[in-house]
């Protein structure tokens, strides 16, 4: 397995809220990737004494090890004991029932000999190459429905957060496994992945400079680190533009390239 690994912080007086990590188990057959985006509450009052790269890293660590220790465990399942697992690391310091308690979005991806899984929550994405070169994009497509007016409003949208009807993302309440996107997929029709946060997939999503090919293409090409500087250098000649395309100039970005053995 061969994997590549690259996060840029959106400001460098912001702590970067993107984790990622890729494992590959002691017995040396198959691996994982995890890749999670920490939601920022847009309030100072979120019930949580810990701040979201504290929250990524603990769910990241524990998803990380779950995936590689526990192949029996579906990746929903992986997730929910990941949850439950960070969850009460802070429940007796913190209010876990509010909205906006440490959140974070995600992608992973796990393999064998015979199989690879995929989860995908909220608007992180996992792209699959298949060995004729095709790419499929896995994308939970949940928060992009909401209505743009609703979207403007932070009430709204909190009421909508971690409801049916609404979207899900990872948070305190185990629960929202059940509504991850997850399947899997022979390992014969695999032979590269990659994982990116939305700071990432700005490249397709935002600017519109190619599709999930054209950005795979990129990743085989130039690496993550090749993509997330694309990215830089969108987000710059926009800024110089005036900005239409976007509510802030640069995200968290973090994308992580893995070529099945």
């Amino acid at each position: 397995m061969r994997t590549e690994v690259a996060t840029l912080p959106g400001s460098p007086e912001r702590p970067n809220e993107d984790w990622a990590a890729a494992t590959l188990p002691a017995s040396g057959e198959g691996g994982a990737v995890v890749v999670l985006d920490g939601v920022t509450p847009p309030i100072d009052d979120d019930g949580c004494v810990h701040d979201v790269p504290w929250f990524t890293a603990r769910l990241g660590g524990a998803l990380t090890e779950l995936s590689a220790s526990r192949p029996d465990l579906t990746l929903r399942e992986v997730l929910a004991r990941a949850i439950r697992r960070t969850a009460d690391a802070h429940r007796d310091s913190c209010d876990l029932s509010h909205v906006r308690t440490p959140q974070a979005t995600l992608a992973m991806a796990r393999w064998n000999a015979t199989s690879v899984e995929h989860l995908v929550l909220s608007d992180a994405a996992l792209l699959l190459e298949a060995p004729d070169g095709s790419v499929r994009a896995v994308l939970d497509d949940r928060l992009d429905r909401v209505p743009d007016e609703i979207r403007r409003s932070l009430e709204a949208t909190d009421r909508l957060r971690n409801q049916q009807g609404g979207f899900f993302t990872a948070a305190a309440d185990p629960e929202v496994a059940r509504h991850a996107v997850a399947g899997t997929t022979p390992r014969s029709a695999v032979r590269a992945l990659a994982a990116l946060t939305d700071g990432a997939t700005r490249w397709v999503e935002l600017f519109g400079e190619g599709d999930w090919a054209d950005c795979f293409a990129v990743l085989r090409k130039e690496g993550p680190h090749g993509l997330l500087a694309r990215v830089r250098a969108l987000e710059a000649a926009d800024e110089a533009a005036g900005g239409p395309f976007r509510w802030k100039l640069h995200d968290d970005a973090t994308a992580v390239f893995a070529v099945l053995p």
